[in-house]
C-alpha cells in the first residue's frame, strides 16, 4: 500500500461524510480512524435527545445504514411512529422502531449524567466500532436557519420544509460557551493527517469550526489538511449544500468550498469533471488533487479514503 498513515482524523456531518468515514475504516488499520461530528443539528423530539449526524456515521461505521436513504437503519420499521400519529402527534421526524431505542438509551444516560463524548464511546462500542466516534462538544450547540420566514431550527428547516426555503444566514445558537472535549482536542493535536469529508460546509462542518478555539487548533497542527468537495459538477450529491452556497454568496463549485476553508486547509480533492476549478483553487494556496469523487459502492469509499491518505502524504513531504 502506497502511504505510511495508520491514523487519521475526519471531520464529518451527513451522508456523504459518513460513507468517506467509512472508506477511511477500511483503508486504515483497526481502531486508526477517530471521527469529529458536527452535533448542531441535535434536538429534543418527544422527550428523546436526537443526534442526527452521529447516529448517521454510527449506524455507517457499524454496517448497519440503511443502504439506500443512507440514514437510519436497514430492515427497520415504523409501528411506533405510526401509533405516534395515532396518538395526534405530527410524525414529521421519520424514527424507526430500531432507531429509536438508539434515543432512548441516549437520552437515559445522559440523565444519569454522563457526557454525549461518554455516552457516544458506549453505543457504538455496544455496535462493535472499533473507531473512535466524539462529538464535536457535550454542550448544547442548536445552527438556526434565518429565512424570509423566520428563523428555523434545523430539522425544521431541512425536514419538515424539506429545505425548501431561501437561507438568508446561519448561527449557532450556544456556540459561544462550548468548547471541543479534551477527546476532541486530543485526537486534533495528535492526528497525523485530518480529512474535511464531503459534508455540508455551512451546517456540517461549519459547527465544527465555529467552535471557540477549533480554527486555532487545526490551524495549530502540523498534520496535512485536506477537504474533499461536496459539490460537484456544480451540484450537491445529497441535501441543500449547492442551495445554500448560493444563497449566502457563495460559488456552487470546488472553489466556493474551498473559499470557505481557505486559510486552514493545505490541500482539496475535487472530481473530474470539475478539474477546471484547480487553478484557482491553486492560486488560494491550497494543492489540488483530481479524482473520481463519486461514493456508490463500498469500494468507491475505500478508493477515496486512499486517494485522500496518498494526498495527505504528499502534502506532509512538501
Amino acid at each position: 500500500m502506497a502511504r505510511s498513515f495508520s491514523s487519521a482524523v475526519a471531520l464529518a456531518g451527513g451522508v456523504g461524510g459518513a460513507k468517506l468515514a467509512h472508506g477511511l475504516q477500511m483503508a486504515l488499520p483497526e481502531g486508526g480512524l477517530t471521527v469529529v461530528v458536527n452535533t448542531g443539528d441535535d434536538f429534543s423530539l418527544w422527550g428523546l435527545h436526537i443526534s442526527p449526524d452521529l447516529d448517521t456515521v454510527m449506524y455507517t461505521l457499524a454496517g448497519l445504514a440503511n443502504p439506500v436513504q443512507g440514514w437510519g437503519l436497514e430492515g427497520d420499521s415504523w409501528q411506533g411512529l405510526e401509533m405516534m400519529a395515532r396518538y395526534g402527534r405530527d410524525a414529521w421526524f421519520r424514527l424507526g422502531d430500531m432507531d429509536m431505542v438508539t434515543h432512548v438509551l441516549r437520552t437515559q444516560t445522559l440523565r444519569e449524567g454522563r457526557t454525549l463524548t461518554e455516552v457516544t464511546a458506549d453505543l457504538a462500542s455496544s455496535l462493535g466500532i472499533k473507531s473512535h466516534i466524539l462529538p464535536m462538544c457535550d454542550q448544547q450547540v442548536e445552527t438556526v436557519v434565518k429565512t424570509a420566514q423566520g428563523e428555523l431550527d434545523f430539522q425544521d428547516y431541512f425536514v419538515r420544509r424539506r429545505h425548501a426555503d431561501r437561507v438568508e444566514s446561519v448561527l449557532f445558537r450556544g456556540i459561544e460557551t462550548a468548547h471541543p472535549s479534551a477527546q476532541v482536542e486530543q485526537a486534533i493535536s495528535s492526528a497525523p493527517a485530518i480529512v474535511f469529508c464531503p459534508s455540508n460546509p455551512i451546517v456540517s462542518i461549519g459547527p465544527i469550526l465555529a467552535l471557540p478555539g477549533m480554527t486555532g487548533a487545526l490551524k495549530a497542527s502540523k498534520a496535512p489538511k485536506i477537504a474533499v468537495s461536496p459539490i460537484v459538477g456544480g451540484a450537491a450529491l445529497k441535501g441543500p449544500a449547492a442551495d445554500m452556497l448560493q444563497s449566502l454568496g457563495h460559488d456552487v463549485s470546488p472553489y466556493g468550498v474551498a473559499s470557505i476553508y481557505a486559510g486552514i486547509i493545505d490541500g482539496m480533492i475535487i472530481d473530474t469533471v470539475d478539474a477546471r476549478y484547480a487553478p484557482a483553487i491553486r492560486d488560494m494556496g491550497i494543492e489540488v488533487e483530481i479524482s473520481d469523487t463519486i461514493m456508490k459502492s463500498d469500494a468507491d469509499r475505500r478508493a477515496l479514503a486512499e486517494t485522500a491518505l496518498r494526498f495527505s502524504e504528499r502534502i506532509a513531504q512538501i
